[in-house]
């Protein structure tokens, strides 16, 4: 048995979670922040026997996708009168971070 974590941009949680639930897998979401963003995230555990992990890694692939965006770089620390005029950085995000990691034990009460 294997757990798969996936850490997903907060955009295509929902989707993949309906899509898991729909190929009949069971997840739970856990919403998380963090990141050179500070973004919203989600972090989906989902429970299954290994030879179910390449369909549920196709659905990871398939609902989550990357993003562009600009974000202003945190101003340097600067002597008073000085001025800074930030420019824009073009920044990648979201798709999926995904851990797949064996089971040693489940209990279901």
């Amino acid at each position: 048995m294997k757990l798969v974590m996936s850490v997903v941009h907060s955009d295509d949680a929902s989707q993949l979670i309906g899509a898991l639930t729909s190929a009949g897998f069971r997840a739970t979401t856990i919403s998380t922040t963090g990141g050179f963003l500070r973004q919203g995230n989600a972090t989906i555990f989902v429970g299954t026997e290994d030879e179910n992990i390449p369909r549920v890694l196709e659905l990871i692939k398939e609902n989550c996708h990357t993003r562009r965006q600009f974000v202003n770089p945190l101003p340097p620390v600067m002597e008073p009168g000085e001025m800074y005029m930030p420019t824009p950085v073009d920044v990648q995000m979201g798709g999926a971070t995904v851990i797949v990691l064996d089971i040693t034990q489940f209990e279901q009460f």
